[in-house]
């Protein structure tokens, strides 16, 4: 009967492990990278003590009705910014093109930007900058927006995938400065896909 006990035990523990092993690992490739850096000291922009007890992020379920092909339009000659941010610091942006799209049978239109600085950076000469609010915001998805990463197109049309949209890493702690989302880049569609809001319990 002891033995039926420890074993019964052990089994739990191990399914116990597998579960969170499972939900750190999370549904597709991306969640498994964005899960494996939070918990990572040096990438994680966690607090020391938050990081401790995280177990995953919390994300939409993956939707291939998010992964959109987008006409471009690049926009010429235009004057570099200074984008506000959650703080004093304003980087300088300028605005590179626009993306036309329909999500969810909705028209959408944003605008995609170049961070003067950061291009100057060895791996990010093509780097573009897609901050973007949406209906979600503030319910299922963090209050500020959520960015996306994507690089120039070579063409006229570019792929955008927004269940890889991350929320800003002020979202996660106070120590970061994260540039605010320009009000042209409002969609009036809810984006179910990417990263929800952070709880840390």
């Amino acid at each position: 009967m002891r033995t039926c006990i420890i074993l019964l035990v052990l089994f739990s523990s191990a399914l116990s492990f597998a579960q969170d092993k499972q939900l750190l690992l999370g549904e597709t490739s991306y969640q498994k990278e964005q899960n494996a850096k939070f918990k990572e000291v040096l990438k994680s922009p966690l607090t020391e003590a938050d990081r401790k007890t995280f177990k995953a992020l919390d994300f939409f379920k993956f939707d291939s009705a998010y992964v959109v092909t987008a006409n471009f339009k690049r926009t010429l000659n235009q004057t570099p910014f200074e984008m506000p941010t959650t703080t004093d610091r304003k980087p300088m942006y300028v605005k590179y093109g626009e993306l036309s799209f329909v999500l969810k049978g909705k028209a959408c239109k944003l605008s995609v930007y170049q961070n003067i600085e950061l291009i100057k950076r060895a791996g990010y000469e093509t780097h573009l900058f897609l901050p973007f609010i949406d209906e979600t915001n503030g319910a299922e998805s963090y209050g500020g927006g959520r960015y996306l990463d994507t690089s120039k197109p070579e063409g006229a049309t570019m792929v955008l995938n927004f269940n890889e949209a991350y929320n800003p890493y002020c979202a996660y702690s106070p120590r970061y400065s994260c540039p605010v989302v320009p009000l042209e880049n409002a969609l009036e569609v809810k984006v179910e896909a990417g990263v929800k809001s952070y709880d840390k319990h």
